[in-house]
């Protein structure tokens, strides 16, 4: 299929971009650079530079493209800045999205897979976390996705929209080969953050909250592989045939991975001791968030080749260590 990838100059866009390309499929990127990577898109990959917010341009691009499914990352996800710049959120998560969508009716597109997020649940009422849990985000970004979501269902039923909405858990790692990775500006992530403390591009790491009530203090997390979550994403393509379809999946390993153990594996791939400044908690943290993928693993035959946090850093340092200044490097 014509694939818009809408973000896929972004982190886990442009990985979702290469996944796509090996899949058979013809990706075409769409991105307004304003955090994504020109260098991220291989140069024979179809690219538009245009804001979601300009509707008449995206609706061209899908005409031109012949676009017959869109894939949605070009979200803002920040958690504390979405705290402290809740309407930059919501224009850009909400607003802009509602542009896409509007140009895709337009387009004649209806079939849209969408990267939304755990934190839509909040604080969730038990764990693991199954689909069917109560969603009650505690922080505008959830929110956001949470309201697209509901979008999404709305229009499923009343103009056919067919949908998949992947509310998945800490992205993180890079490609195999180590071409591309993660490079955010600012960088919030604590993965790479941790790396440019191992490698003196930082002077420590500075690790919120250790008084969780969590096995050592700190959150708890799970990790999952930015290719696994990719593949999951195409997976899910056949069931977009059905007119109206409203899916929702959880994609994360269910392994859960406190702060201290990511820092300990990046010590141990890096092979260097990492400066630690504790700080306190960072708000709309929620303590523990960990998936139930079986529903995926079920559904979509979705299987991650990344297990554990080692596995996964390993990849990432692969990337950084070719990359010590991300794609200026």
């Amino acid at each position: 299929m014509n694939v818009l990838v809408a973000g896929g100059a972004g982190y886990i866009g442009s990985h979702c971009v290469r996944q796509l390309a090996a899949a058979g499929h013809r990706p075409v990127v769409l991105d307004n650079l304003v955090y994504g990577h020109r260098q991220a898109v291989d140069p024979v990959v179809p690219f538009h530079q245009v804001d979601l917010g300009d509707e008449a341009g995206v609706t061209r691009v899908l005409r031109d493209e012949k676009i017959e499914l869109v894939m949605h990352f070009a979200a803002y996800c920040y958690v504390g800045e979405s705290v402290t710049e809740p309407l930059k959120y919501y224009f850009n998560n909400v607003v802009a999205t509602l542009h896409l969508l509007n140009a895709m009716l337009a387009a004649g597109v209806t079939k849209f897979v969408f990267s939304s997020t755990c934190a839509t649940f909040g604080v969730p009422a038990r764990l693991p976390i199954t689909e069917d849990l109560p969603q009650a985000p505690i922080n505008p970004y959830g929110q956001t996705k949470l309201d697209v979501e509901n979008a999404l269902k709305a229009l499923a039923h009343a103009k056919g929209l067919s949908f998949a909405a992947f509310r998945y858990f800490n992205a993180a790692g890079a490609s195999e080969d180590g071409v591309i990775g993660e490079d955010h500006r600012p960088e919030t992530h604590l993965i790479p953050l941790a790396f440019d403390a191992a490698t003196g591009r930082r002077p420590h790491l500075e690790l919120y909250g250790t008084d969780y009530p969590t096995p050592d203090g700190t959150c708890l997390r799970d990790y999952v592989h930015v290719d696994d979550l990719s593949r999951a994403h195409i997976a899910v393509f056949p069931k977009l045939a059905q007119p109206g379809a409203a899916l929702f999946y959880n994609l994360g390993t269910g392994q859960p991975t406190s702060n201290r153990a990511v820092i300990r594996a990046v010590e141990k791939v890096t092979g260097r001791p990492i400066k630690v400044i504790e700080k306190p908690r960072r708000p709309g943290d929620p303590p523990a968030l960990y998936a139930d993928s079986t529903k995926a693993q079920r559904e979509l035959g979705w299987k991650v080749k990344f297990p554990d946090i080692d596995s996964i850093v390993a990849t990432a340092w692969k990337w950084h260590a070719s990359h010590p200044q991300g794609y200026r490097s």
